[in-house]
C-alpha cells in the first residue's frame, strides 16, 4: 500500500456500495475512474472522487509517479452506524423502524514494479 484515501460515514448502504466497488478492484488508476465515470450507480461518482483523492495524496507522498503503474490495490466498504427512523403505520403496529445505513470506504493504491 502506497496511499490510501478514507470516506467515512457515506450515506448509503454497503450493500448497494460494494457492486460498484468490484467493478473496479485492481483496475489501473485510468481504467478505474474511467469505468466510474461510465457506470449509472449512485456511489459511482463519489467512488470516483476518492480515487482521484488516493492519487492526490500518493503524489505527495512520490512526486513524479509514472500514472500508468498506479492500479487499485484493495477497495474494501465496511459498515457504518445506523440512522434510526420511524414512520407510523398501522393501528397494531404502531411505528416502523427504517434503519438509514452508511458505510466506510477505504480505497488503497499502489504502484506495480518493473
Amino acid at each position: 500500500m502506497d496511499a490510501r484515501a478514507r470516506l467515512r460515514f457515506y450515506r448509503a448502504s454497503p450493500s448497494k456500495v460494494r457492486p460498484v466497488a468490484d467493478l473496479v478492484r485492481g483496475q489501473q488508476v485510468d481504467g478505474a475512474i474511467r469505468t466510474l465515470q461510465l457506470t449509472n450507480k449512485y456511489a459511482a461518482r463519489d467512488l470516483e472522487k476518492l480515487i482521484h483523492s488516493a492519487m492526490a495524496n500518493l503524489e505527495q507522498k512520490l512526486p513524479g509517479v509514472d500514472r500508468g503503474r498506479v492500479y487499485v490495490e484493495r477497495i474494501v466498504v465496511d459498515e457504518g452506524p445506523r440512522l434510526k427512523r420511524g414512520r407510523p403505520a398501522s393501528k397494531w403496529v404502531r411505528w416502523h423502524r427504517i434503519l438509514k445505513r452508511m458505510c466506510h470506504i477505504t480505497v488503497d493504491l499502489a504502484v506495480r514494479e518493473g
